[in-house]
């Protein structure tokens, strides 16, 4: 009986030798095995069209990642919100000091096939860069052979998010294959409408605060620095979306006969908001950059993010910045104002000779920390009435056109504030050590994202700091066509989550 006892403990020594030299110089190796092996996997997950627009098209994603995160030891529950659910997958460990949340989103963008250079945006498609700078098709079964970690799958979402997702779920397959136990409980929650500004995520949060109770929350979202090293963001800026509809005339009128008697929406729309904005670029509705101060202690921080300000403008062709900041990094701690589009009668071969009846300008808010999204939506409502706009929810009434020689339609939808983390803290260290292990040095560190994600109301209701783990190309073309993840990206992304499941907290 001694010399069994003897054995065990030289077999758990043994197997703790192991699991340590797995940790810290096989996961190279253990990556890119595991990657080739999730390549069939993945390109089933990225064939089911995501858009939430179409539940019955998310029912076959929901199936699917409850089949995925069973055949990985969780307990999936579905949390039922009035619309498209979330899904919960818990898996408990014996040793668990802790309970981490994961973040996960699973659906994607619309797509305009006419736009993607393949057959279907939901047919994974591998390509490699010419001379020429052109992508081209070669075939997926290169996969089973040596990678080139500059080839790149096509899809819609394959960066934004279900790249992510595989990379977790591989993770998950490292550390259970090896029997590697965390000290800390995994949940992880699966978002089916992150693209369409989940509308029942913060009611979700609160019906179902003890089933997401945790210390923390990690999210696997988003591109790498454009530098693509291994990166961690602290923060991402909220959203809040308007519409605005400025009236014209009941129905277009010939130019012609109307031309200089009947006032042209699409002028009065341009003139309102041009009156929001100076030509350098400065929001100019009063109040609007309040309680924000950068500090230098704060600056320093952003500098030592390796931005190189004259790749950044001419990778985007331009001249020059917005006068908010003198740096990209400071200038998305400050809210911004944006239109994303404008419609108002007919362009291009279809042009008319007439004066619109109406103009819409769509426009969004990005918030930050220290902005409160109903007190920025009232600033924009107060600066239109300072305008001499009568405001509308709807089309006006025939009493209102004869009243009000300025008239428009005023929607707007608060999605999500923004949250973030300082980097001292409990969640910050242990993902820095985590991603100093994989890679051999620190990560870059990002105080905001400049993009939106949902993730305030987990911060909110839960009390939870909240960090985002980016691990894409920055290139991905996401939520537009012709969407990519890097292999060399969806390798390093295996590598940072496993490194991450196997740094103790």
């Amino acid at each position: 009986m001694k010399k069994y006892y003897i054995g065990l403990i030289l077999l758990f020594t043994l197997l703790d030798s192991y699991a340590q030299e797995i940790q810290d110089n096989e996961l190279d190796k253990l990556s890119l095995r595991y990657a080739k092996s999730s390549f069939d996997e993945f390109i089933n997950l990225l064939s089911l069209p995501n858009d939430a627009h179409f539940p019955n098209d998310i029912k076959k994603n929901i199936q699917w990642c409850e089949s995925a995160f069973a055949n990985r030891g969780f307990i999936t529950k579905k949390l039922t919100t009035g619309g498209i659910p979330l899904i919960l997958a818990n898996k408990n460990y014996k040793n668990a000091k802790k309970t981490v949340l994961v973040y996960l989103q699973v659906d994607g963008q619309p797509v305009d096939t006419t736009k993607w250079f393949q057959e279907n945006p939901y047919k994974a498609t591998l390509k490699e860069l010419d001379a020429a700078k052109k992508w081209n098709t070669i075939p997926i079964t290169k996969l089973e052979g040596d990678i080139n970690p500059d080839w790149r799958i096509f899809a819609r979402s394959a960066s934004d998010a279900k790249g992510p997702v595989m990379m977790f779920l591989k993770a998950m397959d490292i550390i259970n294959d090896f029997k590697q136990e965390p000290n800390y409980n995994i949940k992880v929650i699966l978002d089916f409408e992150e693209e369409i500004s989940s509308p029942r995520l913060p009611k979700a949060v609160i019906d179902y605060k003890e089933e997401l109770a945790s210390d923390m929350l990690v999210i696997f979202d988003g591109p790498r620095h454009i530098s693509n090293q291994p990166t961690l963001t602290y923060g991402a800026r909220g959203i809040t979306r308007l519409s605005l509809e400025v009236f014209g005339p009941r129905a277009p009128q010939h130019s012609g006969h109307y031309g200089n008697y009947v006032p042209n929406p699409a002028l009065k729309l341009s003139q309102l908001l041009a009156s929001m904005m100076q030509d350098d670029g400065r929001v100019a509705i009063p109040g609007w950059y309040d309680g924000i101060e950068i500090s230098p202690e704060i600056k320093k921080i952003l500098r030592e993010v390796p931005d190189d300000e004259k790749t950044i403008r001419n990778k985007l062709g331009i001249a020059s910045i917005d006068n908010i900041a003198e740096t990209y990094q400071e200038s998305i701690q400050y809210p911004s104002l944006g239109i994303l589009g404008l419609r108002s009668g007919w362009t291009g071969n279809e042009t008319r000779t007439i004066i619109p009846s109406s103009a819409i300008a769509e426009m969004n808010i990005r918030l930050v920390k220290e902005t409160s999204a109903q007190r920025m939506v009232d600033l924009v409502k107060q600066h239109i009435i300072k305008e001499g706009y009568h405001i509308v929810d709807s089309l006006p009434t025939e009493k209102e056109r004869m009243e009000y020689p300025k008239i428009v339609r005023f929607n707007y939808n608060i999605a999500y504030d923004a949250f973030r983390t300082d980097f001292d803290t409990e969640i910050g260290r242990w993902l820095r050590k985590a991603m100093n292990r994989a890679f051999g040095s620190a990560p870059v560190q990002i105080r905001t994202g400049g993009g939106s994600i949902p993730i305030s109301p987990f911060v909110n209701t839960l009390n939870i700091p909240a960090v985002i783990v980016p691990t894409v190309n920055k290139d991905n073309n996401q939520h537009s066509p012709n969407e990519n993840i890097r292999l060399g990206n969806y390798i390093d992304g295996i590598k940072t989550v496993t490194a991450i499941l196997t740094q103790e907290l």
